[in-house]
């Protein structure tokens, strides 16, 4: 009963202390020692045999693995986002949007744009920090609320791109070891949840936005902000090639490289946007110093709940947790969505709720003969749904880091179109499957 009061209590405390502003550098370590405290898991490691469970221990190891897979990629991100915000590149691909389809189409062009990185392999992550810009430019020119970027760069990158068939993103590659599929597993069903998703979502956010307007809210300019600009803007459509320099590359090098193919598409994005926009871009040093620091506080707030998700799967309520909805009796594609979306929700990681869960689930159900094409895609699809509750590391790293908004006023919007969507996607894709289609 401790062990429960522990890690439910540990994790309401976390989302309340994020929506309420909290560092988390501060309030997860605090989280992390309730939990601790309650589920009787020592405070350091020096009290305990090698490799048993401590607080210290556990929640250091989250936080220093997760920095040491990720720094790189981050670090090049926030750079890349912050020299084609300060080369102009940005404000003259959003005027030239605006100029050639109006501003009723600012939204579609930073889904678009996310969608298409997201596809093309780029991590979910550093999307981001290097469509912000973008984001941010259009956002101004067609003068929406700016709370809504966020959800903006959300959907078009973890919703109907992550977790389709053909995907590059990890979170369609995991369950293929566990199942022996291929990343188009379930094609047909994936494609009509996709569309689903897209006209869903996209209908959702702008009914969102179109309300705040029609309220009074319009966009606000804040201190550090770039000083908008109509005049001397480089070519868009030169400004626009850093951004399919990153794609291609990212592209060609995902399959050898993995991850580690962001490293060379990111810094030759870089290399591309000074090369093509040297005439606006006088500080190209100067510009990747202030993007580093961004890197930072996005790195160590992600890596922070990557830390208590750390202590929380070493309580024996997080292994009872698994133990029952891994355990589900009832339909195997209901019971594979349960299991991960809730796996992904305590541990704020989509694929983290599959790494758990699919070990656990996937020899029995392949066992009893489920289909395994419809399994993986319905554990790819549930896996990106509870992942993005307040307390996610892409949820804090998109709204604080690299959108400098609070989660009271964004946090809402995000969750309409990456928990409520997705949700529905995940029943629309059990429902057809069960139908046969793609079986």
């Amino acid at each position: 009963m401790f062990s429960l009061i522990g890690l439910i209590g540990g994790l309401t405390l976390l989302i309340v202390l994020t929506m309420r502003g909290w560092n988390l550098l501060i309030s997860t370590p605090l989280c992390a020692l309730f939990m601790a405290v309650l589920n009787g898991i020592p405070l350091f490691p020096q009290l305990v045999a090698e490799g048993d469970p401590n607080l210290v221990g556990n929640y250091m190891t989250g936080f220093s693995n997760f920095v040491g897979q990720w720094f790189l990629m981050f670090l090049l991100g926030s750079m890349f986002g912050k020299v084609m915000e300060d080369a102009r590149a940005a404000d003259s691909v959003s005027k030239f949007v605006v100029d050639k389809l109006g501003v009723k189409y600012a939204i579609a062009a930073i889904v678009a744009a996310c969608a298409i990185l997201t596809y093309g392999g780029v991590s979910l992550f550093v999307v981001g920090f290097s469509v912000f810009p973008l984001a941010l430019s259009l956002f101004r020119q067609a003068n929406l609320p700016r709370r809504f970027i966020p959800a903006t760069l959300a959907f078009g990158s973890v919703t109907f791109t992550m977790t389709s068939a053909g995907s590059p993103e990890i979170q369609n590659w995991i369950p293929m070891p566990f199942l022996g599929t291929s990343p188009y597993a379930g094609w047909e069903v994936s494609l009509i949840v996709a569309i689903f998703m897209i006209f869903f979502g996209y209908y959702l956010l702008k009914w969102m936005i179109n309300r705040a307007v029609k309220k009074g809210e319009a966009f606000d300019e804040r201190p550090g902000d770039p000083e908008p600009t109509s005049k001397d803007l480089p070519n868009p459509l030169l400004s626009a090639i850093p951004l399919v320099v990153v794609l291609v590359i990212s592209f060609l090098f995902h399959d050898t490289l993995e991850h580690s193919a962001l490293i060379i598409a990111l810094a030759s994005g870089i290399f591309a946007t000074w090369i093509l926009n040297r005439k606006y871009l006088t500080d190209v040093w100067g510009s990747a110093s202030k993007g580093t620091i961004g890197a930072l506080l996005a790195i160590t707030n992600t890596a922070a709940v990557v830390g208590f998700g750390a202590v929380a799967q070493a309580t024996p309520a997080f292994s009872a947790a698994v133990d029952i909805v891994t355990g589900y009796e009832g339909s195997p594609l209901v019971g594979a969505a349960v299991a991960v979306g809730v796996i992904a929700g305590l541990t704020g990681s989509s694929s983290g709720g599959q790494q758990i869960a699919l070990p656990l689930i996937a020899p029995h159900y392949l066992d009893a003969g489920v289909n395994p094409e419809a399994l993986h895609r319905v554990v790819a699809i549930s896996s990106g749904a509870l992942d993005t509750l307040p307390h996610g590391g892409y949820v804090v790293t998109t709204i604080r880091a690299i959108c400098g908004e609070s989660h009271r006023v964004a946090y809402g919007p995000l969750a309409m179109v990456t928990v409520l969507v997705p949700v529905i996607g995940v029943i629309l894709a059990i429902f057809l499957f069960s139908l046969g289609l793609g079986i």
